[in-house]
């Protein structure tokens, strides 16, 4: 850990989000980047990548200052403090190591628990077989299943392969703090991209955790502009329009992270149009 700063906080809530295979349509880090620019979060620690990351697969980038000085920017992972309404919030902001996961997930906790910190939230997201023109389902789970059941959380059921966000979770609760999970549903079927429909889901969500509001107008252009590019897309193929149409009668059915559509000729449909479409997302 490296320490800029030590902020002295009254039982804070740290919120947690990552890049990479927790991060479908990079909602989770749009959300929890919105979040810290609305709630101006200042810097505060950030933990050494050395030890993390193999920087021939998450290499560090090359930047120029003022157009002159090259300067290297490292993967960061860095925590941020601010005050709203009446609660204090730390922000983490990081992307999903490489190596050593509960060493890094364990630094994570270790930081929230010297700042006496009530609750951990981690932010996330999968792709699903949903329909983008459905309000974004957001499932999640928490310390018991009475609080999940308090928090009015969609339950995940899933079994399966697991991310960065998945072991801190985990980690939180063993350490005896108390954590709960946040997943927004993206669609699967659509190209690669940024969704800000579901980041603003996981806003809403968060937001409404902590008993704060935040103004999310600034959201509604992008999010209508996105829906509108989807649709036009999915209007070209008529398998993609017949398959969203049977998505959007079902989609009040349980979701879980990992969930994927089944047929073998629809997902050949979809993989098809992603190599046509892939490089317009």
């Amino acid at each position: 850990m490296i320490y800029e700063d030590r902020p002295r906080l009254d039982r804070p809530i740290v919120i947690t989000a990552f890049r990479g295979w927790n991060d479908a349509g990079g909602s989770a880090t749009a959300a929890a980047t919105f979040l810290k620019e609305q709630w101006d979060a200042q810097p505060f620690a950030r933990i050494d990548p050395e030890e993390f990351f193999d920087f021939q697969v998450t290499r560090p980038e090359v930047k120029l200052v003022e157009g002159v000085s090259r300067v290297i920017e490292w993967p960061s992972c860095e925590f941020s403090f601010a005050r709203t309404g009446d609660r204090d919030v730390v922000i983490f902001l990081g992307i999903e190591p490489n190596v050593r996961w509960r060493t890094f997930a364990t630094a994570i906790v270790d930081v929230a628990r010297s700042l006496g910190a009530e609750r951990l939230v981690t932010l996330g997201a999968f792709l699903a077989d949903v329909p983008h023109t459905r309000p974004v389902p957001v499932v999640g789970s928490a310390d018991t299943p009475e609080e999940a059941e308090r928090l009015g959380l969609q339950t995940s059921k899933y079994e399966g392969p697991t991310g960065i966000v998945g072991i801190l979770h985990d980690m939180s609760n063993r350490a005896q703090l108390r954590s709960v999970s946040f997943w927004a549903a993206a669609p699967h079927y659509i190209p690669s991209g940024s969704n800000p429909k579901a980041a603003i889901a996981l806003v809403q969500r968060v937001t409404e955790f902590l008993g704060v509001s935040v103004d999310t107008e600034s959201f509604g252009p992008a999010v209508q502009s996105w829906e509108e590019r989807v649709s036009e897309l999915i209007a070209e193929n008529d398998a993609l329009a017949e398959y969203v149409q049977r998505l959007e009668e079902t989609s009040h059915e349980e979701l879980a992270p990992g969930n994927l559509p089944s047929g073998d000729a629809i997902a050949a449909e979809v993989e098809r149009f992603l190599r046509e479409h892939g490089s317009s997302g």
